[in-house]
């Protein structure tokens, strides 16, 4: 569920630190790699950065403090002083960046709305509800979070059969794909993408 950061709250993108707001002597401004998002106790959020921005924090921790040279900064700096035409290299097995978590996420909701019942009883609707209230708030990437919130509060959830929740979420996946600047996807293929399979049987 990634998506941009705003322009209100603590989220910093390539940019610096915030001083202390409290009276006490501040520290000078920390700068940040291009694309690494601060999470709200002021230090770079993993689940809300790229694994390239990532990579190149670990690079500039590495210049600034040599003896910060773990075998896993290293790496992370490594992959970040690759070729620019080359992806980073990175293990398959490290905490999720923001666009795996995204990719992850939207997978796992929209096959939610692939098993939603056609019919669904009030208690089903009001616990997908619930679901998606919560999920918005407890979402990893905290800058994503408050966008779903905010949307979810414009566009309720619509949890009235499968193909009115499928929709609606069909919806809010390309509100973020347009944020991001990607396609969009056609709505009325949903249950073909992630129910049925495409009616050409390359999925069977």
């Amino acid at each position: 569920m990634a998506t941009n950061a705003t322009d209100n709250g603590p989220t910093q993108i390539g940019a610096t630190a915030t001083a202390p707001v409290d009276g006490t002597a501040a520290e000078p401004p920390k700068k940040f790699p291009k694309g690494v998002v601060l999470g709200k106790d002021g230090k770079p959020c993993r689940s809300c950065t790229s694994f390239g921005a990532w990579a190149s924090q670990a690079k500039a921790t590495l210049k600034t403090n040599p003896d910060a040279s773990s075998t896993a900064a290293s790496t992370m700096a490594s992959a970040a002083s690759s070729s620019a035409t080359t992806l980073p290299q990175r293990r398959t097995d490290c905490p999720a960046d923001v666009e795996q978590l995204g990719r992850s996420t939207w997978t796992l909701l929209h096959s939610i709305a692939a098993t939603y019942p056609p019919a669904p009883t009030p208690t089903e609707q009001n616990d997908l509800k619930l679901f998606m209230g919560l999920f918005a708030k407890l979402y990893p990437c905290w800058v994503c979070a408050e966008d779903f919130q905010q949307y979810i509060k414009k566009e309720e959830p619509k949890t009235g059969s499968r193909g009115e929740f499928g929709n609606w979420l069909c919806e809010a996946h390309n509100e973020v794909n347009r944020k991001l600047g990607k396609p969009t996807f056609d709505c009325s293929k949903w249950q073909e993408r992630w129910r049925t399979g495409w009616k050409d049987g390359s999925c069977d």
